[in-house]
């Protein structure tokens, strides 16, 4: 049981804030590690890239339109030049629905969050206050050692590297 003991102070981290900024070693399986024991202690971990997410309150909590690539062919008719709309159904709603009755809740494990501008963070740090049942992890980057704080206190960081 290990496993689960050890993984601890970092689940009690995420349920005390609700949303956390980690930094993993680059080499990584850090990632894997954690997402086993947040699925071990009952929560169901959702794996999403922060390049291609576009608005995250509309790909995450909202009915948004998406078209897919042409690959260089033309539409003949009445549709448009570019493609047919397809619309999608919202992530974090549709998750949320097909949840175990004994779930704890939802944790969006995001890579690639160093990409976000200040407000796409400041939005996944008000997502948990909004839905309680959804957590928020976020990649910021590398470190030496496996590493999280809560996304609220890398906010100010963000904002003044964005103002310089």
């Amino acid at each position: 049981m290990a496993l689960i003991t050890t993984g601890k102070s970092f689940i009690r981290a995420l349920e005390k804030s609700g949303a956390l900024a980690v930094y993993a070693p680059l080499e990584g399986g850090f990632e894997g590690r954690y997402q086993r024991r947040l699925r071990a202690a009952g929560y169901t971990t959702v794996s999403i890239t922060a390049k291609g997410l576009g608005d995250p309150a509309a790909y995450l909590t909202g009915i948004h339109g998406v078209r897919p690539p042409h690959l260089g062919k033309k539409n003949m008719g009445k549709s448009a030049a570019v493609g047919d709309v397809y619309y999608l159904p919202p992530l974090v709603n549709y998750q949320l629905s097909a949840l175990y009755p004994n779930s704890k809740g939802l944790v969006l494990w995001i890579i690639e969050g160093i990409i976000l501008s200040s407000q796409e963070v400041e939005y996944l740090t008000t997502l948990p206050q909004q839905e309680p049942r959804v957590k928020v992890i976020l990649e910021m980057g590398g470190d030496r050692a496996f590493r999280w704080q809560p996304l609220t206190e890398t906010l100010p960081g963000l904002i003044s590297v964005a103002n310089v």
